[in-house]
């Protein structure tokens, strides 16, 4: 699963099985995260990526599938 695969780069503690997934509490720490070419990976990760410094997307162009101006949408949120 890779939504717990970068989940454990990022430091977290990540249970799972195959259908189902815990993430225990922690403070993420810096890291580039893959995508998979996946645009619903860079979304949720570039959330969560809005607190703590140095989370990087690796592939931000893969949300073009979806919603181009995700990036440009949320950075006026983060206002």
């Amino acid at each position: 699963m890779a939504a717990a695969t970068e989940l454990r780069r990022m430091g977290l503690r990540v249970d799972s099985t195959w259908d189902s997934v815990t993430i225990h509490p922690g403070p993420p720490q810096p890291t580039d995260v893959h995508t998979y070419d996946d645009h619903r990976i860079a979304m949720s990760f570039a959330v969560t990526g809005c607190a703590p410094p140095g989370i990087r997307i690796a592939d931000p162009a893969c949300v073009s599938k979806t919603f181009p101006e995700f990036f440009q949408v949320l950075g006026r949120m983060a206002r």
